[in-house]
């Protein structure tokens, strides 16, 4: 065997020497690669454990809300029942008046005849009696002006008293 030729070793060393930095180029890049992959994942591990931490708050947060609206709830169930023991009460309290609403609608419907009534009771109180009856007056012999009692029953008239016009009512 014979030794190569003095070109064809240094065209050999010439490309170990490029094989030898395109290596070390690639090592290089290799290793910026691997630290910016493991720098990533390092921001990723920790942004995924700020979302967690977020979302284990948030978990939290609804919890308390929800806890705070069933107390809520349970506050107005208990308004909305009080309110309608008090709105059923107050029915049975109108249901109890309304007798007496309509007995009193009735008596101020029947409030100006009775005025007018009154006034010509206190007319006629004011008239007075007759003076004593004299043989000479036309009326002498007429019967007495003095009204009765009316009731219905004619039988009843006995035990009556005698009514003068007057304002006791």
């Amino acid at each position: 065997m014979s030794a190569p030729p003095p070109l064809q070793i240094r065209e050999a060393n010439a490309h170990l020497a490029a094989v030898h930095r395109r290596a070390a180029e690639l090592e290089a890049r290799l290793n910026a690669a691997e630290r910016t992959v493991r720098s990533q994942a390092e921001r990723l591990a920790h942004h995924d454990e700020q979302l967690r931490a977020a979302l284990d708050e948030l978990g939290r947060a609804k919890d308390r809300e929800i806890a705070a609206l069933q107390e809520q709830l349970l506050t107005s169930e208990a308004t909305v029942h009080s309110l309608q023991a008090a709105v059923h009460q107050r029915d049975k309290l109108i249901r109890q008046l309304q007798p007496r609403a309509e007995l009193l609608q009735d008596i101020c419907r029947q409030r100006p005849p009775l005025a007018g009534l009154l006034a010509a009771l206190a007319e006629a109180e004011r008239l007075g009696p007759l003076p004593a009856s004299d043989p000479g007056h036309p009326l002498s012999g007429a019967p007495s002006l003095l009204l009765a009692n009316n009731t219905e029953e004619e039988g009843d008239r006995d035990h009556l008293q005698p009514a003068v016009f007057g304002t006791t009512v």
